[in-house]
């Protein structure tokens, strides 16, 4: 057998003899069933010799929780490994007989697939672990509490070798990235919940090949007119002079100095985006009702249709205790006032956050330009904008942890009637803040970077010291999609990186920190032991190695599936709301999405310990995330389009104020003199205008004395009011977003009715099915009637 001490030895040896002698301990029951157990409890040894006060404590309280189950009737097997001891815990029949015929009498879960003669595993896991949470001791405190107390170390289900390699083999293996997922088998095994999870990312997944082909033909159109674009080309050669970007070290510069940045801008700020926001909008609605018609066509054929998660938990609340007490509906408006302004302290404090990394921005822009370093002095802006991302990253990473923190704080403050009720309450919360903290810094890029920096002689300072940043002569799309560029690369790089490396590391230094067992005798080269065919009772130190071998795993929560989701539907958020200034983020998502399935599926199949398998028919509150994200994609990139881009500046240039407006264009493209037309030029010998700049500010890199000097406007000379013209495209821009977005969502209402939720053959399929049970409910009545009339 294997074994470590010759204590362990003696302790089953012990135990086999009174087993022989005809005394069976209670802890070690004769189990007339082939599954080994189903969940394992596992705490720290005590040696009786060893113990004290603190000790004892530790160990009446194990015994106290082990002896709660044993009342419940569920079967203990105990077994002792050095300093460890493990419960293996198995629930009788009669639960889940029990358990059948409150479904078969519930009013939303009667036509489902639990009314089979035996309960499957993943069946057997869920009950057995409601029970395990909802069982308290004399002081009230649960199995929670208990692992807090380090009473008990962890408590898991087992995975099952036989469909843990098939798993392996046919989908959680890098070389099956471009294969289909089994997702009955997914569901067989980890339940619904997970399935959808995996139905929905693939289904995500697939759709994307659309936007990200599209949106490479975008990009590709930018390409084609990269070279021969006026715009471009009045930027690479112009000699105008530009006002310095910042205070005392800042000189004024050539605009022909951005030439690179014009070209960049131009791939993304064309023609072209316009149309792919509008796909993008269209795109995310088809998405959804389509995936309800893909949803639909799987749960009706696990029969989970009309499941319901809030009236299962009531049946196992009756299974576990047939003389509870119904969790009553509760509302407190003191409670709900209380967390509405907590949230919008949170929301407050986060767009601080945004606010902060503004001002981190504009500092180190003026300490850059003041450096040593000449490279970073000529493109400060630039390197300050990609500095600014990485901290946004690095504040995203810290304040996620802060966010979970409070939203589940704020559950508790709720107090929510149910499990699913709280997780509906807790994705809201939490997405809630975790949007706000990935887009408050984008939002101003977005919509006010160069907007509220005023002109020079009346420039807007923050505390009275610092310029806020400005756009460049190009356009502010630039800077939006190098933040969007950074933070999602940033994010989907690390992010997969420690998914998948941190479990790895941490199983391979546990397997190294523990112990291996040694062969002591043949007994464990049984067939049974070595292959765990089914229906074959394993001997304890099979069962201990199994154990063992779980117990190693990497743990998991109640957020680890939710995490996958948060991820998942935050780059849903990315690949919708600002695509106009990213058309390449789909294409992102898809190869992120291509490794991201298998990854996950590597993790809980191999890395993780099971995840107790959860019944379920929807993604849940999910959906109405994805629903509320498409509709702020249509608002966010209208905006995008009509204010942040140069579109609209352009559209009226070319029609209003070009060469083609006014007959002139003889041999000339019609956006000739557009870069010279969005600026305006300053004296900088106004008296106004002096005490922005010093002398030295206005030497040319050719060591003249600039007189004038330009910035982006549209402000008169004289004066520097705003000119006809800035009030003419500012009408039209809103005219824009207005029409843009009216037409997108009446296209989302016409493409949501035309597509309906379930397939006919779905609905003709369960309207078969409700006949045919109704028809043998009756039969089964009338047979009933017969035999009692013929006694």
């Amino acid at each position: 057998m294997y074994f470590r001490k010759q204590a362990d030895i003696e302790l089953l040896e012990g135990t086999r003899e009174g087993t022989e002698n005809g005394t069976e301990s209670p802890l070690l029951p004769t189990w007339n069933t082939p599954q080994s157990c189903d969940y394992v409890l596992v705490g720290k040894h005590w040696p009786e010799n060893e113990e004290n006060g603190h000790d004892k404590e530790m160990v009446n309280k194990q015994n106290a929780f082990i002896e709660e189950l044993k009342r419940k009737n569920l079967q203990i097997r105990k077994i002792v490994d050095d300093d460890k001891v493990f419960y293996g815990i198995l629930a009788p029949k009669e639960i889940f007989d029990k358990y059948k015929y409150l479904l078969k009498v519930s009013d939303a879960c009667n036509w489902s697939c639990e009314q089979n003669d035996s309960a499957p595993l993943s069946t057997r896991i869920r009950i057995v672990h409601f029970i395990l949470h909802h069982t308290t001791i004399n002081s009230d405190e649960n199995l929670q509490a208990l692992i807090k107390k380090r009473v008990f170390e962890a408590h898991f289900c087992l995975h099952e070798k036989k469909e843990q390699k098939e798993l392996r083999k046919r989908w959680a293996r890098w070389t099956a990235c471009f294969q289909g997922q089994p997702i009955d088998d997914v569901r067989k095994y980890f339940g619904e919940k997970v399935a959808l999870y995996y139905l929905w990312l693939g289904w995500y997944t697939y759709l994307l090949i659309p936007p990200a082909i599209v949106g490479v033909v975008v990009f590709l159109y930018g390409v084609a007119f990269f070279k021969t674009s006026p715009l471009i080309n009045e930027v690479c050669e112009a000699d105008t002079i530009m006002c310095p970007l910042c205070d005392k070290r800042c000189k004024v510069w050539q605009l022909s100095d951005t030439c690179t940045y014009a070209k960049v801008n131009i791939l993304f700020d064309n023609e072209g985006t316009v149309a792919f926001a509008m796909f993008m909008a269209i795109w995310a609605t088809l998405f959804l009702e389509f995936w309800k018609r893909h949803r639909a066509t799987f749960v009706s054929k696990w029969n989970v249709f009309d499941w319901c998660e809030d009236e299962e938990e009531l049946i196992l609340e009756i299974v576990n205790n047939p003389d509870c007490k119904p969790k009553e509906y509760r509302h407190s408006y003191l409670n709900s006032t209380l967390v509405l302004i907590l949230v919008t302290v949170m929301l407050v404090l986060i767009i601080g956050l945004a606010h902060a990394l503004v001002v981190f921005r504009v500092v180190a822009t003026v300490m850059l330009a003041e450096g040593p370093w000449q490279f970073l002095s000529d493109h400060a802006n630039t390197v300050a904008v990609m500095l600014g991302a990485v901290l946004h990253y690095i504040t995203i990473t810290i304040m996620t942890r802060v966010n979970r923190t409070v939203a589940l704080k704020l559950c508790e403050i709720e107090e929510t009637r149910s499990l699913a009720a709280t997780e509906r309450s807790f994705t809201v919360k939490m997405f809630t803040f975790q949007f706000f903290t990935l887009f408050s810094s984008l939002i101003y890029v977005a919509f006010f970077l160069g907007r509220i920096n005023g002109r020079p002689g009346a420039y807007v300072r923050i505390a009275g010291k610092w310029r806020l940043e400005e756009c460049h002569p190009s356009g502010c799309l630039t800077d939006l999609f190098l933040q969007m560029a950074i933070i999602m690369v940033l994010k989907q790089t690390i992010n997969n990186v420690l998914e998948f490396v941190v479990p790895w590391v941490s199983r391979w230094v546990k397997r190294k920190t523990t112990k291996k067992l040694q062969r002591k005798c043949g007994y464990c080269y049984r067939k049974e032991c070595r292959n765990t065919e089914e229906g074959s009772e394993l001997c304890e130190n099979c069962k201990l190695q199994n154990w063992l071998r779980n117990y190693r795993l990497n743990d998991i929560n109640a957020f680890s599936l939710f995490n996958e989701f948060l991820e998942m539907v935050i780059q849903f958020s990315f690949t919708t709301i600002f695509v106009a200034a990213f058309p390449l983020a789909p294409l992102l998502a898809l190869i992120n999405n291509i490794f991201e399935i298998r990854l996950d599926a590597i993790k809980m199949v191999s890395l993780e310990r099971r995840m107790v398998p959860k019944k379920t028919n929807d993604i849940g509150v999910w959906t109405n995330v994805l629903q509320a994200i498409g509709v702020l994609a249509v608002i966010a990139n209208g905006l995008v389009i009509g204010i942040s881009s140069d579109f609209i500046p352009r559209l009226v240039y070319r029609y209003r104020y070009g060469p083609c407006a006014n007959g002139t264009a003889i041999d000339l493209d019609c956006m000739t003199g557009y870069i010279s037309n969005t600026l305006s030029t300053v004296r900088v010998a106004d008296e106004g205008i002096r005490k922005d700049f010093v002398s030295s500010q206005l030497i040319t890199h050719s060591g003249f004395n600039a007189t004038h000097c330009s910035y982006k406007d549209y402000r008169s000379d004289e004066d520097y009011g705003f000119t006809s013209q800035f009030w003419l495209i500012l009408a039209v821009r809103f005219a824009f977003v207005i029409l843009f977005e009216h037409v997108v969502v009446i296209c989302k209402f016409i493409a949501a009715w035309f597509v309906p939720d379930s397939p006919l053959q779905v609905k003709n399929e369960r309207l078969s099915d409700k006949l045919k049970r109704l028809k043998e409910e009756l039969r089964h009545r009338s047979e009933q009637y017969d035999r009692s009339t013929d006694v």
